[in-house]
């Protein structure tokens, strides 16, 4: 399971560290894209393809499905981890999120988020709800 929030730094080539905990569930090989709310993605190979199969259902003919494809698979690249848990980060995934120094990576039960410390910073003081009061709107799923 990835759960957790880590903090490190992007090297001089582009690369951070995996937090140790999450190496094994991610595996050697990895598909990092664009995210949502400004972070990256970051799914082990086996989420990465039950994601694709449920994409690959999207209607061809409705242009939001059409859009969202292009903007995810676009921005997807297979990762490899070094023998020091490092992966590069591409430039244009770097660009997208913000990243330039410091970064949080958060485990998300079945996916890794990958922010630039200073939108993840603003993205947990900017909300305008609370923890309860987001526990309170999800009722519905019976946490």
């Amino acid at each position: 399971m990835l759960i957790g929030e880590y903090r490190h730094t992007l090297d001089s080539k582009g690369r951070i560290i995996i937090p140790a905990k999450f190496r094994g569930e991610l595996g050697e090989h990895f598909v990092m894209t664009k995210g949502l709310d400004g972070c990256l993605f970051v799914y082990p190979l086996s989420e990465w393809q039950s994601i694709e199969d449920k994409l690959r259902k999207l209607p061809m003919n409705k242009k939001d499905a059409r859009t969202f494809e292009r903007f995810f698979f676009s921005g997807a690249v297979e990762c490899e981890m070094d023998n020091q848990g490092r992966v590069v980060i591409p430039q244009n995934l770097r660009e997208y999120a913000g990243i330039t120094n410091e970064v949080v990576i958060i485990g998300i039960s079945t996916r890794v988020e990958i922010w630039s410390q200073d939108k993840w910073e603003n993205y947990n003081n900017e909300s305008d709800y609370t923890y309860e009061d987001i526990a309170e709107r999800l009722e519905d799923i019976d946490l």
